[in-house]
């Protein structure tokens, strides 16, 4: 699907697109293109838009290059991140004369946003490098967002793992499921710092590349700010790394805390019922000549030593604070 978007009056606006003839076109958008769309839309620009499995490859010198006369720069971006499961895929910016194209083929809420926006008259679109300029700092914003509320989540599991627990019992604290999420917080914000790698390596090729071309004075320092707030929320997602890390060994700590606990009870109550169990089996013995076995109290007078048997190691590791 190709849309495209013209700037009338200070604001984006979705017109019919005819590969032919782009006209005013300022941003050509393609969302899972077919081979035919893109075949006529690279006809119609007189380039070789990259295919999907280009799009894939990690080279730096396949990400961001100058071709034909355009520029091709390439980003991973997630989406899905409201869900913990972002789905991460690159996203292609293409810049050709005055338009630019963006192909990717999956849907990041970056775009969502920065189409309702632009619409609104809300950001600048009048170049095709004021447009990417602004989509790229709605996809900053965006990921910005998105490492807050990660980082809401991982305080939210920090209390949770060192409050004040009680005389729980292990499954009461459900540590398994604290792991889950700590992964998925570190899987998370694992996305969004190669997202914000690319972004900036992307962002100081574009500032490079169009300097002594098109670039306004008020681009060269929209693109400054855009590389200091990718550096800060670097920084940012860095750190909260290591705080899920500490996390993840402060959880298994305590998983090896409540095992060698379970371990040490099991070990406590072998110790106590060791006693009674040797005073049962030499009274279960059939030797003819044992003289308990014929007083009127041997009975009671068993079941009374077993119970001293158990009793006091039970109390004694009660006095040491084994219990």
């Amino acid at each position: 699907m190709i849309v495209g978007y013209s700037c009338i009056e200070s604001k984006l606006r979705v017109v019919p697109v005819d590969p032919g003839a782009l006209g005013s076109l300022v941003w050509l958008d393609l969302l899972s293109p077919s081979d035919e769309e893109e075949a006529q839309l690279e006809a119609g620009l007189g380039v070789d838009l990259p295919t999907r499995e280009e799009m894939a490859e990690i080279e730096q010198t396949s990400r961001l290059y100058a071709q034909g006369g355009g520029l091709f720069m390439t980003a991973l971006i997630p989406a899905n991140s409201e869900l913990d499961a972002p789905i991460m895929a690159p996203v292609t910016f293409v810049l050709v004369g005055q338009r630019l194209v963006t192909i990717r083929y999956h849907s990041p809420h970056a775009f969502e946003l920065f189409t309702q926006r632009a619409t609104a008259g809300d950001l600048p679109c009048e170049t095709a490098a004021s447009t990417m300029v602004a989509l790229l700092e709605v996809m900053i914003d965006r990921l910005a967002d998105v490492l807050e509320r990660v980082g809401r989540d991982v305080e939210a599991i920090s209390r949770g793992i060192f409050a004040k627990q009680g005389r729980l019992r292990p499954v009461e604290r459900d540590l398994r499921a604290t792991l889950e999420a700590i992964g998925r917080k570190g899987d998370m914000l694992s996305d969004v710092r190669d997202s914000l790698g690319t972004l900036d390596r992307l962002a100081v090729f574009f500032g490079q590349r169009l300097r002594h071309d098109m670039m306004t004075e008020d681009l060269q320092d929209r693109l400054k700010d855009l590389s200091v707030d990718i550096k800060g929320l670097a920084d940012h997602s860095a750190f909260a790394i290591q705080k899920v890390t500490f996390l993840l060994d402060a959880t298994l700590g305590l998983i090896s805390i409540e095992q060698n606990t379970i371990f040490k009870i099991l070990s406590v109550v072998s110790v106590v019922f060791l006693p009674p169990t040797l005073v049962a089996s030499i009274y279960g013995m059939n030797f003819a000549d044992m003289p308990e076995l014929s007083l009127t109290f041997g009975y009671p007078l068993a079941l009374v030593l077993m119970l001293l048997s158990a009793g006091l190691p039970y109390l004694y590791f009660k006095r040491k604070g084994w219990l």
